[in-house]
C-alpha cells in the first residue's frame, strides 16, 4: 500500500491558486471604501463601509494569467533573489564561504553548540529591525555550508535564519513594517509598550532556539568534510580578501535597508557588484564569474518562482473582489465576544487573514481601521490589539506555505515542506500558547 505523500510545493502553490479561483464563485464580492492615510502614507480602510459589488468571479484561464501577473507584482524580489543568490555562487566558487565556515569553526572548536544561538540572534535582530524575509534566500547556500559542517540537518538553515528572523519581527517592539504601521493606524505613540514587548521577545527567542538546538542534536549526523584534494590549502590571501568584500556589504546592505530605505532593486545591484568584484578577486577571471552567476541564477530559479506563485494568489483573491469580504466576515463576530476572549480570538482571525494575506504591511492596513474601533467599544486595549495582529500575522509567516519567501527558503535547502511543518509545529503552538500568555496579562494590566 503506497503512503500519501505531501504536495510538491508548485502543486500545494497551484492549489491554493485554485482554491482562490473557486472562492470568487462562492463567497459574495465586496469592498471598503479607502482614504490615504497620511501617518503611514498608505491607503487605509474606512471602519463600517463595507458593501458589496458587483461579483467578478475568476475563470480559469484568468487564474492561469493570475500566475505571470503574480510574478510580475514580486518582480523586484524575484530578481533579487536571482542576483544575489548569483553572488553567493561567485563568492563560494572562490572558496572563501569554506574557509570562512572553517575559521569560524576553529575558532568555536568546543563550543560548537553556540552555532546556532548565534546565529539565531543575527537573523532575529534583522527580523526584529526590519522584518527580513526574501533577503535571506540568497544566503541559503552559506549556512547550508556552515549546518553540514557541523552534522546539523539542512531544516536548521532555515530554522536559524527565516525562522530566527519572523520570530523576532513578531515579538518585536520596533519594526515599521508590522508593529510600527499597527501603532500608527490604532493612533498609539511609536516605542510605545516596548518593555513588554522586549519581554516576551526573551522569551519567545528562548523557545525558538531552544527547540531548534534540540532538534539539531536529536537529528545529527557525520559532519561533511571536504575531500582532501579539495580543502582550501591556497589562495588563503584571495579568500581573505573576499571575505572582507562580503563584510563590507552586509555592513552597507544594513545601513542601506535601516537608514536610506533600500528597495530590493538597490540590493539587488549592492550584490551583484559584490559577485563581480569577488569573482575578479578570487581568481575567477571574467568568463569564470560570469558562469559561476549562470550557476546560480540555475540553482535558485526554482526558488525565485515559487514567490511569483505564492503572490498570484493574492491576485486572484484581488480579481474577485473577496479580500474585504474575508476580512469583514472574520472580524464581525468578535463584537459579540467578552473582551478577553475577542482579544485572544483576534490572534486566529489574524492567522486566517495571513492565508490570503500574506504582507504583514497590508494586513495592517486591512485589518487596524476595523479592529481599533471595535476594541474601543469592547473596552479592550489598544496595545492589546496591536499584540493579536503582531503575533497572529507574524508567527502564520512560519508556518504557511503562502508565505513565498518561506516555501522558496526551505525548497532551497532541499527539504520537503512536511518536514519543515513536522519541525516547526510544536514550536508554532508554543509560541502562540506564550503569546496567549501576554494577550491575557495585557488586558489584565491595561496594557497601553
Amino acid at each position: 500500500m503506497k503512503t500519501l505523500r505531501f504536495p510538491h510545493p508548485l502543486v500545494l502553490l497551484l492549489g491554493f491558486i485554485l482554491l482562490a479561483t473557486l472562492l470568487s464563485y462562492v463567497l459574495p464580492a465586496g469592498e471598503f471604501a479607502r482614504h490615504a492615510d497620511a501617518a503611514t502614507g498608505r491607503d487605509v480602510v474606512v471602519p463600517g463601509s463595507y458593501h458589496a459589488v458587483p461579483a467578478t468571479p475568476v475563470s480559469l484561464a484568468e487564474a492561469m494569467v493570475a500566475i505571470p501577473k503574480g510574478m510580475a507584482d514580486a518582480a523586484a524580489v524575484i530578481f533579487f533573489v536571482f542576483l544575489a543568490g548569483g553572488t553567493f555562487t561567485v563568492v563560494d566558487q572562490t572558496g572563501a564561504l569554506h574557509r570562512g565556515v572553517d575559521w569560524l569553526l576553529s575558532k568555536l572548536r568546543s563550543r560548537q553548540v553556540l552555532v546556532i544561538p548565534i546565529v539565531s540572534l543575527l537573523f532575529a535582530t534583522m527580523g526584529v529591525l526590519e522584518n527580513m524575509q526574501e533577503e535571506i534566500i540568497p544566503l541559503i547556500p552559506v549556512l547550508l555550508v556552515l549546518m553540514r559542517r557541523l552534522g546539523y540537518p539542512v531544516i536548521t538553515a532555515a530554522a536559524v535564519s527565516i525562522g530566527a528572523a519572523a520570530v523576532g519581527a513578531s515579538f518585536s517592539p520596533l519594526n515599521p513594517f508590522q508593529v510600527g504601521i499597527a501603532q500608527k493606524l490604532a493612533q498609539l505613540p511609536l516605542l510605545s509598550g516596548a518593555g513588554f514587548r522586549l519581554a516576551f521577545l526573551a522569551l519567545a527567542l528562548l523557545i525558538w532556539i531552544g527547540g531548534t538546538m534540540r532538534y539539531a542534536a536529536n537529528h545529527r549526523v557525520a559532519p561533511e568534510l571536504l575531500p582532501e584534494e579539495e580543502a582550501p590549502t591556497a589562495g588563503a590571501g584571495r579568500q581573505g580578501l573576499v571575505l572582507l568584500l562580503l563584510l563590507t556589504t552586509f555592513a552597507v546592505f544594513t545601513y542601506g535597508v535601516l537608514k536610506l530605505e533600500w528597495g530590493f532593486e538597490q540590493m539587488a545591484a549592492l550584490f551583484f557588484v559584490l559577485g563581480v568584484l569577488a569573482g575578479l578577486v578570487g581568481g575567477l577571471g571574467v568568463n569564470g564569474t560570469a558562469e559561476a552567476f549562470i550557476v546560480g541564477f540555475r540553482d535558485l530559479a526554482f526558488s525565485a518562482l515559487l514567490i511569483g506563485f505564492a503572490r498570484a494568489i493574492f491576485v486572484v483573491l484581488e480579481q474577485g473582489h473577496i479580500v474585504d469580504t474575508i476580512v469583514n466576515g472574520l472580524s464581525a463576530p468578535l463584537a459579540q465576544l467578552p473582551v478577553t476572549l475577542s482579544a485572544l480570538s483576534m490572534i486566529g482571525v489574524h492567522t486566517a487573514l495571513h492565508l490570503p494575506v500574506p504582507s504583514v504591511s497590508g494586513q495592517a492596513v486591512l485589518t487596524m481601521p476595523i479592529l481599533t474601533p471595535l476594541s474601543d467599544l469592547l473596552g479592550l486595549p489598544r496595545q492589546v490589539t496591536v499584540l493579536a495582529f503582531q503575533y497572529g500575522a507574524g508567527l502564520c509567516e512560519i508556518i504557511t506555505p503562502t508565505n513565498g519567501a518561506l516555501v522558496a527558503i526551505v525548497a532551497a535547502c532541499g527539504a520537503r515542506f512536511d518536514a519543515w511543518w513536522k519541525f516547526v509545529l510544536p514550536l508554532y503552538f508554543a509560541l502562540l500558547a506564550l503569546a496567549a500568555v501576554a494577550i491575557i496579562i495585557g488586558v489584565a494590566i491595561g496594557l497601553s
